[in-house]
């Protein structure tokens, strides 16, 4: 029994050497992948393990082109689509009232209402917010 144990044990030793350059060069790859995403405002590309170690370095160590926020843009989520429905349908709901609602952290929404705001659809009076009219 030992002796079958000392071989697959050598075994599979073997084969994770064999496999040790393979992995390093699937994580170097990985991160030039998010690097030039990060330079090229391409689509995200999704994590091909839960560990995705060294990524964060690689996108830390590319250049910013262009200064260009990636991801979709700030805003247009259907977070900010629930709350503006929120405010229609609510005239004067307050922040805190509007997280309730949705079921998520208020600092979230001090940053969403602001915005739709800026592109005016809501209009804010006192501590609480308005729909504004169409023009």
């Amino acid at each position: 029994m030992a002796d079958f144990l000392d071989e697959k044990k050598r075994e599979i030793d073997a084969r994770l050497k064999e496999l040790r350059p393979l992995v390093e060069e699937f994580r170097r790859l990985e991160a030039a992948a998010a690097a030039l995403d990060g330079v090229s405002g391409g689509a995200s590309r999704a994590p091909a393990t839960p560990a995705r170690r060294g990524r964060r370095k690689a996108a830390a160590a590319a250049p910013a082109a262009g200064a260009r926020r990636r991801g979709r843009p700030r805003g247009s989520g259907t977070r900010s689509k629930q709350a503006l429905e929120l405010v229609r349908t609510r005239p004067g709901i307050t922040i805190p009232e509007i997280a309730e609602a949705m079921g998520i952290q208020q600092n979230y929404l001090y940053r969403v209402l602001p915005s739709l705001q800026k592109d005016g659809l809501v209009r804010k009076e006192g501590r609480g917010w308005h729909p504004r009219e169409a023009a």
